[in-house]
C-alpha cells in the first residue's frame, strides 16, 4: 500500500522536480566533497551555506530574487575565503567560523527586522517541494559542469587533492583548480539550501565521503562509492518522507549517519579479520 502511494506521488510535478534536484545536488556534493574532505576543508561548505543564508535573508527583505542575489555573494565569499586562508594570519576553521557565525547572525537579524519569521524554517531546513523551474535548470547545468570537470580534469584534481606543492612544481595551476572547485561548491551549496537548508547542507558534502572511506581506499573507488551512497541516501530519504511525513533534510542526514555507522563497523570487522 505504501509503495503504491509512493508511485502515485510520482505523478505530481513538484515531486519529480524534488527528486531530480535532490539527486543532482547529492551527486555534486559528494564529488566535490571528496576533494574537500581529503584536504581537510570540508567545513567550507558550512561557512558558505551560512553566507547564503545571510544573502537570502537580505534579498527577501528587499523583495529581490534570493537565488540571483545569493549565488554571486557566495561565489565571492568562496573566493575570499580561499585567498584569505592562503595569505592571512587567520587560517582554516577559524576563518570559516568567522564567516559562518557573522553571516548567520546578520541573516537572523535581517529576518527579524523584516518580519520574515515565518520563512525562517525554509531558510534553515530547506523546502525541497518548492523547487522552481529555474532552480531545476540551474541544477541540471551545474551537474553537467561538475561531472564534466571531474572527467576532463580528473588527474589534476587527484594531484592537487593529495600533494598541492608537488602539483604546483609540476606546472599544474593549482590556484585555478582550487578556485574552480570552490566556485562549483558555492553553486552547489546555494541551490542545495532548498534541499537541505543552511544547517544541514554540509552533511551532503561530508557524510558520503566518510562512509566510502570506511570500505574503499583508492581515490577512484572513494569518488564512485561516495556518489552512489549520496544518491541512494537521498532517494531513501525522499521515500521515507513521502511514506511517514518526516522532515526531509533531517531524515536524509539520519540515513547518511546510519550508512556511515554500518560501513564503519564493517570496516573495523574487515580489519580484524585480516589481522587474524
Amino acid at each position: 500500500m505504501i509503495l503504491n502511494d509512493f508511485f502515485s506521488m510520482l505523478s505530481y510535478d513538484f515531486v519529480i522536480k524534488a527528486l531530480l534536484v535532490g539527486v543532482c545536488i547529492s551527486l555534486c556534493s559528494s564529488l566535490l566533497g571528496v576533494n574537500m574532505v581529503l584536504k581537510n576543508k570540508a567545513m567550507i561548505g558550512d561557512g558558505l551555506s551560512h553566507v547564503a543564508f545571510g544573502a537570502c535573508a537580505i534579498a527577501a527583505c528587499l523583495n529581490w530574487a534570493p537565488l540571483l542575489v545569493s549565488i554571486p555573494v557566495v561565489v565571492i565569499a568562496a573566493f575570499v575565503i580561499l585567498k584569505l586562508s592562503e595569505k592571512s594570519k587567520i587560517h582554516g576553521d577559524s576563518l570559516i567560523a568567522l564567516f559562518a557565525s557573522s553571516s548567520l547572525a546578520i541573516g537572523y537579524i535581517v529576518i527579524k527586522l523584516g518580519g520574515l519569521n515565518k520563512d525562517l524554517d525554509s531558510y534553515l531546513y530547506g523546502n525541497i517541494y518548492m523547487i522552481s523551474t529555474t532552480e531545476l535548470i540551474l541544477t541540471l547545468v551545474l551537474t553537467v559542469v561538475v561531472i564534466a570537470s571531474f572527467i576532463i580534469f580528473y588527474n589534476r584534481i587527484f594531484s592537487i587533492t593529495f600533494d598541492e606543492d608537488f602539483s604546483k612544481s609540476s606546472g599544474i595551476k593549482t590556484e585555478l583548480y582550487n578556485v574552480i572547485i570552490s566556485v562549483l561548491c558555492a553553486f552547489t551549496v546555494v541551490i542545495g539550501m532548498k534541499v537541505m537548508g543552511t544547517l544541514l547542507i554540509t552533511s551532503l558534502i561530508v557524510f558520503p565521503v566518510l562512509s566510502a572511506r570506511q570500505i574503499f581506499k583508492t581515490y577512484k573507488h572513494v569518488v564512485i562509492a561516495s556518489a552512489v551512497i549520496s544518491v541512494l541516501c537521498f532517494v531513501i530519504g525522499i521515500f521515507t518522507n513521502l511514506a511517514v511525513d518526516l522532515p526531509v533534510g533531517a531524515t536524509i542526514v539520519v540515513i547518511n549517519l546510519i550508512v556511515f555507522l554500518i560501513l564503519l563497523i564493517t570496516g573495523i570487522i574487515r580489519k580484524r579479520i585480516r589481522v587474524v
